[in-house]
């Protein structure tokens, strides 16, 4: 197993699915301070998001990313949150990957939505209990495609599944909410039939593309600190809980 990649990883892609394609050190989606906590503990030569928590509990900031990039982590993401900080911080030094990476990084207003999807807790392994809009979107795209639905029903779909709330948002979901409208019913039908095997997940794409890239690589520490100095500010210290470990990591040249 390889312990220089830390991977967090949830509803994008179970962890025994993953091992397939990247033997390495996975833990649960990131949160707040989960970035530091993985750098003390394991040292890593690169880390890996995927999947993060958010809503209750607080998202991995900003700051820790860069805190981490700055002390010669490498730091990739891909299919969910770890896309969305990856576009954003895409100038500091982190490492996109995937379809998912570039459309955010070209689309600088598109919804953080668009790739949540509800979880359950990670005791229980932090499975999905709905799809995210940018798999209901390319899977409607791919039935239209496919001759299964129009073009004008792909789209009155799309509105539909957009106005659904992403903790309520699924493939099921939809189709109740598209059969209590005027439309089709032969096409909805050969949809709800078609959707059991053509359905698709960018995300996952995504991430099994990224763990099977890294599986081939050897990461390599870069001789030089980021570009971008991190500055120490004491709001970034207060929110991180672990203000101590921080101080001590720093102050012996990590």
């Amino acid at each position: 197993m390889r312990d220089d990649i830390v991977v967090f990883l949830g509803p994008t892609l179970s962890e025994t699915q993953a091992r397939t394609y990247l033997k390495a050190v996975y833990l649960p989606p990131v949160g707040c301070a989960d970035v530091v906590r993985a750098v003390a503990k394991y040292a890593p030569a690169a880390i890996v998001l995927i999947d993060g928590v958010f809503g209750e509990l607080p998202a991995v900031r900003h700051q820790e990313i860069l805190w981490a990039i700055a002390h010669g982590v490498r730091i990739y993401g891909a299919a969910s949150i770890g896309a969305l900080r990856a576009a954003e911080l895409a100038p500091q030094g982190m490492i996109g990957h995937g379809l998912i990476y570039r459309w955010y990084r070209r689309q600088a207003f598109a919804d953080d939505a668009d790739v949540t999807v509800p979880m359950a807790p990670a005791a229980l392994g932090s499975r999905a209990l709905g799809d995210a809009l940018i798999d209901i979107r390319l899977t409607l795209k791919k039935a239209e495609r496919a001759g299964v639905i129009d073009r004008p029903l792909r789209g009155d779909l799309e509105i539909l599944a957009r106005a659904l709330h992403f903790s309520e948002r699924s493939f099921s979901r939809l189709l109740t909410a598209a059969e209590n409208n005027p439309g089709p019913a032969g096409q909805l039908q050969a949809l709800k039939s078609w959707l059991k095997t053509g359905a698709t997940s960018r995300k996952r794409e995504d991430a099994v593309n990224l763990l099977t890239y890294l599986a081939g690589r050897k990461i390599k520490i870069p001789k030089k600190r980021a570009p971008h100095a991190f500055e120490l500010t004491e709001s970034f210290a207060n929110g991180m809980e672990y203000y101590n470990m921080i101080d001590s990591l720093l102050s012996k040249g990590t």
